[in-house]
């Protein structure tokens, strides 16, 4: 599906050449930050530099002053605290930075995932009884835990208190505990509301350092834990998220903890050079495979592990684990589009919801997110299984899940999450009725525009605009990731010189041309353009800028992302 090209603004002449004196830089660089609403020195200079010098207070948090009060309480009475979590990389790496966090404090700490097949998403019952088991007085949820009111509940029986921190939508009812934080609280005052769950988790531990006296380099020293949450559940990279994530890279580059060293090494990552894309492309499936296909604990035994050889072993664990996941991945899309092809009309339908026994309830998320990539459709993926359907939904801009979820809740047995990603469960008798709802709503909300991919590009270059000074101004705004995209140029009557090639698996790598200035590119995925290529003359581009290295040698390449 190809897709409609527009500037994320309109060139304001004034405001640009404003960011141009103040910071003499060039156009194209300060066209990005003023596409990103940044226009004042003092923001520009905070957004280039971010310091956890500049994060919120965390006791502006509805409920900050009451969990931290508990935790000290529970680790001066030497207090059995169990860290509840979900079983996705931001839950893992929450569940990681909390537990290491409370042990350096000397806390007697343990955790608990729930799996996923057999208990599903959120704080568990099953949880609050390992709780017991284990002789826990203190719950802290992490990720998790602002819908389960009944689970709470069922806490209290145990004289277990529970303190919830999370990042999802709260129901109509907050669950009865010592505290719920979450800054997406409707009395929460917190400035920043799209914290990831580690951004949650990580405030909690910098107000019990605040309240404790300590240093704050007690509580950063795990950031690196907080980049891999933030990065791999793509919330905006702005505020106190690009913080997490700038700080946080810096970390995890220093190699500080065994688990991480071992699993980038699998993952053929390079320390000094990892940003926020190979934490989503390569460390970030391999710890959310063991959490798809089993039990999630050998991840955070891995992440909180001081031991390398133990480190090395698990990371093996979750390497092999992901191979299988990607098997199974293949195998439950080609199954998806093998039922979209027979039940999905776009004439009628403005969203797929499609339903099937046997697929893995780990694996229909990721499968969700590829049909959208396909059918640019908000899509619903529903596991069936002895009568009861899991289902993971995902949405495109313009489109909120969770809101047409709650539209749709008396089909549901229950549902969570936010407006791009969100689960369900639901009887399987109610899946038609829950399909024609969805659709309904779908249908009332999605313009035709909205229905259309859409590339947003930030400048119009010549190529002989492109140098090294560019490239390295650019780099200034890293990291890039929601909210703060890699920018994108467009290049137009650009020549294409020699000839263009298949090159790996259906990717197509050629030289452009234009006014005397030659520059190599390569488009991913993108084989099939050939023919396009080799017929015409002249092709317009829309790019990334990056840097190849190969050989021990540098040169800056166009990474293609559409062309015309």
């Amino acid at each position: 599906m190809r897709s409609k090209w527009e500037f994320y603004r309109p060139y304001e002449p004034q405001a640009i050449n404003k960011i141009i004196n103040q910071f003499k830089i060039p156009r194209p660089v300060a066209r990005v930050l003023y596409n990103r609403g940044l226009t004042e020195r003092d923001d520009i200079i905070s957004f280039v530099k971010p310091t956890t010098e500049s994060l919120c207070d965390p006791f502006l948090m509805k409920d900050m002053d009451l969990a931290v009060s508990r935790i000290i309480t529970a680790l001066r009475e030497r207090e059995t605290i169990l860290i509840h979590g979900d079983y996705d990389v931001d839950g893992i790496t929450s569940v990681s930075l909390l537990y290491l966090f409370l042990k350096d404090l000397g806390g007697d700490v343990t955790f608990y995932i729930p799996d996923r097949v057999s208990e599903g998403y959120g704080l568990s019952k099953g949880g609050v009884e390992e709780a017991d088991n284990r002789n826990c007085n203190l719950i802290i949820s992490v990720d998790c835990g602002v819908t389960s009111v009944e689970e709470v509940l069922y806490a209290k029986k145990y004289g277990i208190d529970i303190i919830v921190s999370d990042h999802h939508e709260p129901g109509e009812a907050l669950p009865e505990a010592v505290a719920v934080v979450d800054p997406k609280r409707k009395d929460c005052d917190y400035p920043f509301k799209d914290l990831a769950g580690v951004g949650v988790a990580y405030k909690i531990c910098q107000g019990v350092s605040e309240k404790l006296g300590l240093d704050p380099n007690f509580s950063e020293k795990y950031l690196d834990l907080v980049a891999i949450g933030t990065s791999a559940d793509i919330v905006p990279l702005i505020g106190e998220n690009r913080i997490f994530a700038k700080v946080g890279l810096e970390k995890l580059n220093e190699a500080n903890l065994e688990g991480i060293v071992a699993l980038a090494e699998i993952a053929g990552l390079e320390f000094g050079n990892i940003e926020v894309g190979h934490i989503i492309y390569g460390l970030a499936p391999r710890i959310n495979a063991v959490g798809r296909l089993g039990h999630a604990s050998p991840a955070v035994e891995m992440l909180i592990t001081r031991n390398q050889y133990l480190a090395t072993k698990l990371a093996q664990k979750l390497e092999q684990t992901n191979r299988e996941r990607k098997e199974i991945d293949t195998r439950t899309l080609q199954e998806a589009l093998d039922k979209i092809n027979l039940e999905y009309d776009s004439s009628r339908d403005s969203a797929i919801v499609i339903a099937g026994k046997g697929w893995h309830p780990g694996v229909i998320g990721i499968v969700a997110s590829r049909i959208i990539e396909r059918y640019y459709r908000p899509t619903v993926m529903i596991s069936v299984e002895n009568g009861i359907g899991k289902g993971s939904a995902r949405s495109i801009p313009g489109f909120d899940i969770h809101s047409a979820l709650k539209g749709c809740s008396e089909y549901l047995a229950k549902f969570g999450g936010h407006k791009y990603a969100a689960g369900l469960t639901i009887e399987e008798k109610n899946i038609p009725k829950f399909k024609e709802c969805f659709n309904h709503i779908a249908k009332d909300v999605l313009t035709k525009d909205d229905i259309v991919p859409k590339i947003k590009i930030d400048d119009e270059l010549e190529l002989n605009q492109i140098d090294q000074t560019l490239v390295d101004k650019l780099n200034k705004l890293r990291p890039f990731g929601p909210a703060n995209s890699r920018p994108l140029f467009v290049s137009q009557g650009v020549n294409i010189i020699g000839e263009p090639r298949i090159v790996g698996r259906d990717h197509l790598k050629f030289r452009a041309g234009q006014n005397g200035s030659v520059i190599d590119a390569i488009a991913f995925g993108m084989g099939s353009d050939l023919p396009l290529l080799k017929s015409n003359n002249l092709i317009d581009l829309v790019y990334y800028i990056d840097e190849n290295h190969w050989n021990n040698r540098t040169n800056i390449q166009l990474k293609i992302k559409d062309l015309h």
